[in-house]
C-alpha cells in the first residue's frame, strides 16, 4: 500500500517571553504561541492563514494542531482520510487508490478482486495466481486433477472442468504404442485401428522403418514389399523373382507355374503370349507358331 507520511517536517511551535513581533501581523507574541518558518515567527492564526494545507476531502484547512495525511500530493486531516465505500479510517491501514477513491483492501477486494473458483476465496491484489480462459485461482489452488499436485507454471492439459500436468494426461487418456506400450504424445501410425510410434512400426522381417512406405501383412504382421516377397509370393517360372502384385503388375497362372505379365513370352521367339493361346513344352512354354514346327 501506499506510504503516508504525517508531520514531517512540520514548524516548531514556541512561547515568547520576551519582546518578540508576528512577522505577518506583526502582533506582539508575548506570552502567545508562535511557529518559528525560517523567514521569522508567526501567531498561529498567521501560520494557519498562510501556510496551512487544505484538506481534500473536507475542503477545510489542516490546522497547526491537527495530524496531517497526505498522499500524492493531496492533503488530509487524519479523520478524512477514510475509505470511501465504508467510511473506515485509512490512518494506519493499508489502501488502494481507484481512479480518485481511496479504498480500504476489504472494499477493493470486493468490488474488484476475482475469486478463486476452486476455493471460492478472494484473490488479494498481488498474491501469486494463475487465470486461464477467464477464471482466476490461487496459485496453491490450481492443481492437477488426478495428482493433486500444484500445477504452476508447469505445462497442462484441460479436460472439460479437469486440468491434468502433462505427465498425468499421458499416463490417463494418451494412446499406447502397440509395440513398446509407451504414450504416443505427437504423431504416430495406425495399423489394424492400432497407434503405434512411427519409429516403432518397422518390417517384421528387416526392421525397416514402414511410416510412409509401401508395406502389406501376413497374419497380422507388416512387412515391406522385398521381405514380404522373399518370403511369401509367388516366384516367376521366368525370372524366378517374386510376384507381389504391388505397383498394377499382372501375372498368369497355368498349373502350378506363375509368371509377369512381360515374362509370360514364347521360349523360342520370345513373342507375349498374355492373352494367347500357347503349348506347354516340359518347363518351357511355346506359342502355336513355334510348338508346329517341332
Amino acid at each position: 500500500s501506499p506510504c503516508l507520511l504525517a508531520g514531517e517536517g512540520a514548524p516548531q511551535t514556541g512561547t515568547m517571553t520576551e519582546c518578540f513581533d508576528c512577522d505577518n501581523c506583526k502582533e506582539s507574541l508575548y506570552g502567545r504561541k508562535y511557529i518559528q518558518m525560517d523567514n521569522g515567527p508567526y501567531c498561529i492564526p498567521c501560520y494557519d492563514a498562510h501556510f496551512a494545507n487544505t484538506c481534500d476531502e473536507c475542503k477545510e484547512l489542516i490546522g497547526h494542531d491537527c495530524r496531517e495525511l497526505y498522499y500524492e500530493d493531496r492533503h488530509y486531516h487524519e479523520h478524512c482520510f477514510r475509505c470511501f465505500r465504508c467510511d473506515r479510517s485509512l490512518a494506519d491501514e493499508p489502501f488502494t487508490c481507484q481512479g480518485e477513491e481511496l479504498l480500504c483492501n476489504d472494499c477493493y477486494c470486493s468490488e474488484f478482486s476475482s475469486k478463486c473458483i476452486a476455493c471460492e476465496k478472494t484473490v488479494m491484489p498481488g498474491s501469486r495466481k494463475l487465470e486461464y480462459n477467464g477464471q482466476t485461482w490461487h496459485e496453491h489452488c490450481f492443481i492437477c486433477s488426478s495428482c493433486q499436485q500444484p500445477i504452476g507454471s508447469r505445462s497442462f492439459i484441460p479436460d472439460n472442468k479437469d486440468y491434468y500436468c502433462v505427465p498425468c494426461y499421458e499416463s490417463k487418456f494418451a494412446p499406447r504404442c502397440t509395440r513398446c506400450k509407451k504414450t504416443l504424445t505427437k504423431g504416430g501410425v495406425t495399423y489394424r485401428d492400432e497407434p503405434w510410434h512411427k519409429e516403432c512400426f518397422v518390417c517384421t522381417g528387416c526392421s525397416t522403418p514402414l511410416a510412409g512406405q509401401q508395406f502389406t501383412s501376413q497374419d497380422d504382421s507388416p512387412y515391406c514389399i522385398k521381405c514380404f516377397g522373399n518370403l511369401y509370393a509367388k516366384k516367376c517360372s521366368a525370372c524366378t523373382k517374386p510376384i507381389t502384385g504391388f505397383g498394377g503388375g499382372k501375372y498368369v497362372s497355368f498349373e502350378d507355374r506363375h509368371w509377369h505379365h512381360n515374362c509370360f513370352n514364347c521360349a523360342r521367339c520370345n513373342t507375349s503370349l498374355v492373352g494367347k493361346g500357347f503349348i506347354p513344352d516340359n518347363d518351357e512354354i511355346l506359342c502355336r507358331d513355334c510348338s508346329s514346327d517341332l
